[in-house]
């Protein structure tokens, strides 16, 4: 299917007729990829359990759960229909489901208009707090897609969106803002805007070709990577400074060296004349990441008295 057809919608008899299938919703919006944003609420989350009664409140784990799978749905979704031309004209992303038309633009945004009032229903579900900053943590997720047409870092946009997660976790459970949270914030924000300039490395060619705009578009790839290695040594900092804030034990600075050594990793496989490493670099680094060092605080935690027999 040629971008020009994709972008004006016209038909093709080789091209499936859009339809609303959840299984295409699904895989639109990649929900497996919650992986990656979601180890770092629940630190947040038990973290302050831990600080205010030292016990897992598991209905506000589960809320928390709940808000963070909805937005994050409607953050893909949202950024899938905005991108869907730009999409259409790059030949890794001619494949998504809006641009063959396997799930309808229609469907789509009823998806994502479902996404987002699951979260603002938990949001409400959890304090007003919670529920009065929602409008402001959508905000982003929408600007995010709109970002590679005025900047040429959208991914700090990105970054911004994803350092949310944690603020609001922490807000869910305390009802109070909190600069540990922050920090823990700006942790995942720069780490995900890093590997997000990683990301978008595979894509110099597309995006300089249709006016797509990117760190490693108008700087270049090399650029691009050594940004993502800054932005991570900044990430190993800020989570460093979280686990003074906290007074966190053992089992937290080894899943920090963990990372560390994962981040050396990462930016070993993947160098400005070799990307065919990426995907691995990616996904499959970065999902190690926040696993590894959600076990590890999980560990330090209970190691230093929370209990599970919360309500």
């Amino acid at each position: 299917m040629s971008g020009d057809a994709a972008a004006t919608g016209e038909a093709r008899a080789d091209v499936p007729r859009p339809r609303g299938g959840v299984r295409a919703f699904l895989r639109l919006v990649m929900i497996e990829h919650s992986v990656f944003a979601l180890p770092f609420a629940y630190i947040a989350a038990l973290t302050a359990m831990f600080e205010v009664s030292g016990e897992v409140r598991w209905r506000e784990l589960l809320l928390v759960t709940v808000a963070m799978v909805g937005m994050r749905t409607f953050a893909m979704a949202a950024n899938r229909i905005i991108d869907r031309e730009i999409d259409a004209r790059n030949p890794r992303t001619a494949g998504r489901e809006l641009v063959t038309g396997a799930l309808s633009v229609r469907s789509a945004w009823a998806g994502a208009l479902v996404a987002v009032a699951v979260f603002l229903g938990a949001c409400a579900l959890l304090n007003p707090l919670c529920l009065a900053l929602a409008p402001v943590a959508v905000v982003p997720m929408v600007v995010y897609p709109y970002g590679k047409r005025f900047t040429d870092f959208p991914h700090a946009i990105l970054g911004i969106a994803q350092a949310i997660g944690p603020i609001g976790a922490w807000i869910a459970v305390t009802g109070s803002w909190s600069w540990e949270a922050v920090v823990l914030g700006l942790a995942v924000g720069v780490w995900i805007g890093g590997f997000d300039l990683i990301f978008g490395c595979q894509d110099v060619a597309a995006d300089r070709a249709h006016g797509v705009r990117s760190v490693p578009a108008r700087f270049g790839i090399a650029a691009a990577l050594y940004g993502a290695r800054g932005s991570h040594v900044v990430t190993v900092a800020l989570l460093a400074w979280f686990g003074l804030l906290t007074g966190a034990g053992a089992f937290f600075w080894l899943g920090l060296l963990i990372v560390a050594a994962a981040f050396v990793y990462e930016h070993s496989i993947v160098k400005p004349g070799d990307l065919s490493r990426l995907n691995r670099a990616f996904f499959t680094v970065n999902g190690f990441i926040g696993i590894a060092l959600f076990v590890c605080a999980l560990l330090d935690l209970a190691v230093r008295g929370l209990s599970v027999s919360g309500s």
